[in-house]
């Protein structure tokens, strides 16, 4: 009896839920703009990893997910008009293999400007694009930018893995560790670094995709106290 009273007394849900659930669901995880130069310029570098540096300088260049971007052909790609055509998404599932996804949303549907340098990085990519004989054609898509040694067209899990590799790299050259960086966490930067830079939040919207503005503007509710001085004094012409 003394033991179901203790049970009672003491229940196991006496405790304020923030303490055992933390909110990370509007949390963006960003390298700063320095951490950013210092990872491409690192790839570029890299007698190995440098045949990615196009790839990975458009995912922090433009905020693409990775699977739009492994998505991509050469046909969504208007040098004429400077654009990217962003329609769908590559995908693969073990049993069913590669396929092609549309946009989460309508919203995902979106045609993004190319600057110049961007523009550069797309040219190089199809120019020295190596495809197999005969080039795959994924639900109807063909010219696809990236394939592995294999002949296979590469997707987001390739993307990972060079990411990583890169990093463990990197850190095992240098004293000062270089954070986890991941197609994702490219997004994420593109993101946050266009907020910093005073992008208008609609525009900022649909660059990246975002169905909800309110996605789009928790990107705003991260910034810290530099972010707020830059700003202030700007507006006050300091």
């Amino acid at each position: 009896m003394a033991v179901n009273d203790d049970l009672i007394r003491k229940s196991p849900f006496d405790f304020e839920l923030v303490e055992a659930v933390v909110n990370d669901s509007v949390r963006r995880e960003a390298i700063t703009r320095e951490e950013e130069r210092k990872f491409l310029k690192f790839v570029k570098e890299d007698p190995h990893f440098s045949r990615y540096y196009e790839g990975i300088y458009i995912l922090f260049k433009t905020g693409l997910r990775i699977s739009e971007f492994c998505g991509l052909t050469v046909s969504d790609i208007n040098f004429r008009k400077h654009s990217l055509t962003i329609d769908h998404q590559l995908q693969k599932r073990g049993s069913t293999g590669y396929y092609i996804q549309t946009t989460k949303t309508e919203a995902g549907k979106r045609a993004i400007p190319m600057t110049p340098d961007v523009e550069e990085c797309f040219r190089k990519i199809v120019q020295n694009r190596k495809p197999p004989n005969p080039e795959p054609m994924i639900d109807g898509k063909s010219g696809f930018l990236y394939f592995d040694k294999d002949g296979h067209i590469c997707y987001s899990l390739h993307w990972e893995h060079y990411f990583k590799h890169i990093c463990q790299k990197y850190n095992s050259i240098y004293k000062v560790q270089m954070p986890r960086v991941t197609p994702h966490i490219c997004r994420h930067t593109y993101c946050s670094n266009m907020a910093k830079s005073g992008m208008n939040p609609k525009t900022l919207q649909y660059l990246m995709g975002h169905s909800d503005i309110g996605v789009t503007l928790n990107v705003y509710a991260h910034m810290n106290f530099d972010d707020a001085l830059e700003e202030v004094r700007k507006y006050n012409g300091a």
